[in-house]
C-alpha cells in the first residue's frame, strides 16, 4: 500500500494552509525553559527570575500568534485542518494546544500566584486535554494504531495529562489532579512498550529522529507532577533516573538528526530537555545537593538548544521552507501469506 499525498498538502496551497498543530512546540519548549529558570531562582538570584520571566513572555507571544493564525487556518484552509487529524503521525500533536495551556498557567502560578484568570486558562487545559485524550484513544480502539503511526509523538496526547498537578496543587484541585495524573501515569508505560516495539519492526524515519526526545519527557514531568502532589523528595529520584537513561540513549540520535535539514520535529528535544532540568534543579535544592553542577550544565544545554531551534525556526520561515508541504513517504505493507 502507497501513502498519496492529499490535496490538503498540495504544492501550490499558501503558506498557512501548512500551519499545523505542531507549531504549538515552540510554546512548550519556551514554557519548559521559563520553569526551568524560575527553579533555578534560588541558585543564580533575581537574575534567573529576569530570564524566566523573559522566557514566559516569549511562550505566551508565541501562544498567541500560533492560536490567532491556527484559528484563521481553521476557517480559511479547512481541508488541511482536517487531513492534520486524520494523519497517523500529526494528529498527535493537537495535544500541543492544551499541553501548551497548562504549561503557561503553570507559568501564571510561579509568577503571580492563584487568580481567576491561571484558574481559567488550567480548567480550559485540562478540558481539552481530556477531549483530546478520549479521542486519540478512540483512534487505537478503532484499528487506526498501524506501525507507522506509533512514535514517540504519541506520548503528548496521553502522557499530557501528567502536567495537570504542577498547577492544580497550588490552585487548589487536588482531587482533579490526582484524576489526571492517574491518566498519564497509566499511558506512560503502555505507549513506551508501543513505541520500543515499534522500533524493532520499523525503525523511525531519520527526519523523526528528534521525537526520540520526547521519551524524556515522561519520567521527568511525572517526577515534578509526584512532588506538587506531596510525594517524598527522594521518591522523585527514581523518576529521575528513568528520564536521565532516555535522555542518553536520545544523544545517540543527534549526529543523525543534526545531518536532517531544520524542520518543525527538531523541536521535540525542547521540552523534554527543559522539563528534565527543572526536576534536576528542584532536586538539587535538598534532596540530591550533588546534582547541583549538573542541574547547572543542563541549564545552559537547554538554554542554547532552545535559543539555536528558534533562529532556526526564523531562518526558515524566512527561507520558506518550514510553512511548506512536508515529505511524503511511501509506506508498504508486506502482503499476507498466500493461501
Amino acid at each position: 500500500m502507497t501513502a498519496r499525498k492529499p490535496s490538503g498538502q498540495s504544492h501550490d496551497a499558501p503558506p498557512l494552509a501548512h500551519l499545523g498543530p505542531q507549531w504549538f512546540a515552540p510554546v512548550m519548549g519556551w514554557s519548559g525553559l521559563a520553569l526551568a529558570w524560575q527553579q533555578a531562582g534560588d541558585r543564580f538570584g533575581s537574575a534567573a527570575d529576569a530570564v524566566a520571566l523573559g522566557c514566559g513572555l516569549v511562550a505566551l507571544s508565541v501562544f498567541l500568534v500560533v492560536l490567532a493564525a491556527s484559528v484563521l487556518r481553521a476557517l480559511r484552509h479547512p481541508g488541511a485542518l482536517a487531513e492534520d487529524l486524520a494523519h497517523p503521525v500529526r494528529h498527535a500533536f493537537v495535544a500541543a494546544l492544551p499541553v501548551s495551556m497548562l504549561l503557561l498557567a503553570t507559568l501564571g502560578v510561579a509568577f503571580y500566584g492563584p487568580g481567576a484568570a491561571t484558574v481559567t486558562l488550567w480548567l480550559a487545559g485540562l478540558a481539552l486535554q481530556a477531549c483530546v485524550t478520549a479521542w486519540v484513544v478512540s483512534r487505537w480502539l478503532s484499528g487506526k494504531l498501524v506501525w507507522p503511526a506509533i512514535t514517540p509523538v504519541l506520548y503528548i496526547p496521553v502522557v499530557g495529562n501528567l502536567l495537570a498537578p504542577l498547577a492544580g496543587e497550588p490552585l487548589g484541585w487536588p482531587a482533579m489532579s490526582w484524576f489526571f495524573f492517574g491518566i498519564g501515569a497509566f499511558f506512560w508505560p503502555v505507549v513506551t512498550a508501543m513505541v520500543l516495539v515499534r522500533k524493532v519492526l520499523q525503525p523511525l524515519p531519520d527526519r523523526l529522529q528528534a521525537s526520540w526526545f520526547i521519551t524524556i519527557a515522561p519520567p521527568a514531568v511525572a517526577g515534578s507532577a509526584a512532588l506538587a502532589l506531596g510525594a517524598p523528595e527522594m521518591a522523585a529520584l527514581a523518576p529521575l533516573g528513568v528520564a536521565a537513561v532516555f535522555a542518553f540513549a536520545s544523544a545517540t540520535r543527534v549526529p543523525t538528526i543534526a545531518r536532517q535539514q531544520f524542520a518543525m520535529p527538531a523541536w521535540s528535544v525542547s521540552f523534554p530537555l527543559a522539563a528534565l532540568t527543572v526536576l534536576t534543579l528542584r532536586l538539587a535544592e535538598d534532596a540530591a545537593p550533588a546534582l547541583g553542577n549538573i542541574a547547572s550544565i543542563l541549564l545552559a544545554i537547554s538554554s542554547v538548544v532552545l535559543a539555536g531551534l528558534t533562529l532556526a525556526t526564523v531562518k526558515g520561515l524566512r527561507a520558506g521552507t518550514l510553512l511548506a508541504p512536508e515529505p511524503v513517504a511511501t509506506i508498504s505493507v508486506a502482503p499476507g501469506p498466500s493461501k
